[in-house]
């Protein structure tokens, strides 16, 4: 049978189509179009199937790139699917949000020779819609139970993942979260067109038919401790995220106060899935008609300056202190805002606020030391923009006063990150592990997948071990 994979010399690289962006600032609806089965497996043969795989090499979860690609160019979908999943708790949702530009696709090898990248995410997203809509996916069903149980503080990606994974081997799993559903960013923090919210909300139901509990409106610290978990629980892991928002502190007498991001985003969020949101309804957390300035280059800023876009602000502009080449957000990103008519402003910093408008300071790069530079500040002259609203999404840190509470023997690295083993992610309290964004710091949902993985991982190695008394 004729090879069905090596056309990248043949057949151009075309991911889904986006719909203009005339169209799509006028909703919160997903941008993509999605890829037919005869489109997916034809952009899946441009793989070329290269001895070292590259786009699996710098995937943080090794996932088997070629062999899915492989599988859905000869249309063996379910196949492909199966193997997408082996290896990621939530394909379809790295499928949408994963930078894949600087990750799996922007080291493609034949993206490399000139020829266009394979399109990974998208084949990826398409595998998982399609079996979600094929019945393909079920709950979790463990074949036998187990007498342990884990309490995992947090919903989110991380957190999900490993309730998945541990309850497939039987543990008794509870997962407690601070809000009101599931899902984390990938619920409050990531807007609606880049992930719909149908996405989280649908593994929570599965994870909740497969028999994790779920206990919303419960706070570490508030509600609990790490040592009354710990009680309660064989094991508790810890995947809180990291939602303390680094912030400005701009010299200037105003009465407009800066917004953090999260708080603009969740506000955007909420409202489109229904909540009443008193501070959107009044007008502060709503960008309508209003002259928006977004401090910051990474995806959330781009989130932010997208969400404006959509609320009907007047004007959108994005203030980066680096060159565009070095934003640390998604280059994709950059391209949609800018067709949907965001403003960006390379070597800026603000500098001031006054009422109607922010002051900036022109900033330069000192190459002298190497790497990506040194930001400096730049003799140019201080110029302003008008701004009704000022959204800082400078990062976050993970909050550590509440996991430390309860005595726990959990110590903090000097970036206020918690301290855990690398090969199991067990921390200094024994029998309690941590992940994603509480160890690493600020990260992509691809790396909290990967922690989740090998924490849970530890904690089945960890209960095998365990003799059975006599």
């Amino acid at each position: 049978m004729a090879s069905r994979l090596l056309k990248f010399s043949k057949i151009v690289s075309q991911p889904p189509a986006v719909r203009e962006a005339s169209a799509r600032i006028s909703d919160f609806e997903e941008i993509s179009d999605a890829f037919i089965q005869e489109k997916a497996a034809e952009q899946a043969s441009r793989c070329s199937q290269c001895g070292i795989p590259f786009c699996q090499s710098h995937c943080p979860l090794g996932n088997h790139i070629p062999d899915w690609l492989q599988l859905a160019a000869e249309g063996r979908t379910r196949e492909a699917y199966e193997v997408s999943a082996s290896t990621n708790p939530m394909p379809e949702v790295c499928g949408r949000v994963c930078p894949q530009d600087k990750l799996c696709e922007g080291n493609c090898v034949v993206e490399k020779a000139g020829f266009g990248t394979v399109t990974i995410g998208a084949v990826e997203r398409w595998l998982t819609d399609t079996a979600v809509r094929e019945g393909w996916v079920r709950p979790v069903a463990p074949e036998r139970e187990r007498p342990e149980s884990v309490g995992i503080v947090g919903a989110g990606p991380a957190g999900m993942a490993a309730a998945e994974r541990l309850r497939r081997e039987g543990f008794k799993v509870t997962v407690y979260d601070r809000y009101d559903r599931a899902g984390g960013l990938m619920i409050y923090g990531i807007p609606n067109f880049k992930l719909d919210k149908s996405i989280p909300l649908r593994r929570h139901q599965a994870l909740v038919e497969g028999g994790v509990e779920f206990r919303f409106g419960w706070e570490l610290g508030r509600d609990g401790s790490v040592a009354s978990l710990r009680a309660e629980h064989d094991a508790v892991f810890l995947a809180i995220g990291a939602y303390a928002a680094r912030r400005l502190d701009l010299p200037g007498e105003t009465n407009m106060k800066p917004l953090a991001a999260l708080e603009f985003l969740t506000a955007s969020n909420r409202k489109g899935l229904g909540d009443p949101v008193e501070g959107f309804e009044a007008g502060d957390l709503n960008a309508r008609d209003k002259r928006v300035v977004v401090v910051g280059g990474g995806d959330t800023a781009m989130d932010c300056v997208r969400t404006a876009v959509r609320q009907g602000a007047k004007t959108v502009t994005c203030l980066y202190r680096r060159e565009r080449e070095t934003m640390p957000g998604s280059a994709r990103e950059v391209k949609h805002a800018e067709s949907e008519g965001v403003t960006f402003e390379w070597l800026s910093a603000p500098a001031r606020l006054a009422d109607g408008k922010i002051e900036i300071q022109p900033m330069k790069l000192d190459m002298s030391g190497g790497g990506r530079g040194r930001v400096l500040p730049d003799d140019g002259p201080v110029w302003s923009l008008e701004a009704d609203m000022v959204i800082e999404a400078l990062g976050f840190s993970p909050e550590d006063a509440a996991v430390m509470s309860g005595g726990a023997s959990i110590h903090l690295t000097p970036r206020g990150t918690i301290e855990a083993d690398p090969k199991t992610l067990q921390t200094g309290e024994p029998g309690v592990y941590a992940a994603g964004d509480l160890v690493r710091g600020p990260s992509l949902v691809v790396w909290a997948l990967k922690d989740a993985i090998t924490a849970s991982d530890a904690i089945v190695r960890h209960f095998a071990e365990i003799k059975e008394p006599a």
